[in-house]
């Protein structure tokens, strides 16, 4: 499949949608005791953010970035909502490599230790990065 680099933002917001989709199916699989489906989930939400970074990664090298053009309040929100996706975005990569490996080394009580802060910032970071997708390239 070729993206043109024209639909690759709205094919890297997918991507972040998905992820945050597996996230929230895989909580309420691990709060029913369905640890196989959890299990299942969470990779597939590793490995949709992982290709997200891949893809994400390929199209700014090729594309460059884009300047927001909104103005007033909407400035504002774009900007504040972009810094803490990035910083936070930066911090969840170590999280979510140790919390996914502490789970599948079947170390339970430490996984579940760390994916109580790992969870709630990957969430953020996929949702926020369909925000910023939006505010930048729906809105302005």
């Amino acid at each position: 499949m070729m993206l043109s680099l024209e639909t690759w933002p709205a094919f890297n917001a997918l991507l972040n949608l998905l992820s945050a989709v597996f996230l929230m199916l895989g909580f309420v699989q691990i709060r029913q005791g369905r640890r196989s489906g959890h299990r299942r989930l969470m990779v597939a939400a590793f490995l949709t953010s992982s290709a997200f970074l891949a893809s994400y990664l390929t199209y700014h090298h090729y594309a460059g970035s884009r300047r927001f053009e909104g103005e007033g309040w909407i400035r504002t929100v774009y900007f504040g909502v972009l810094i803490s996706h990035s910083i936070l975005a930066a911090l969840v990569v170590p999280l979510v490599l140790v919390t996914l490996r502490r789970g599948l080394g079947e170390r339970y009580a430490a996984h579940r230790r760390l994916a109580r802060w790992t969870l709630p910032i990957w969430l953020y970071v996929s949702v926020t990065g369909v925000l910023v997708y939006l505010l930048l390239y729906q809105m302005s």
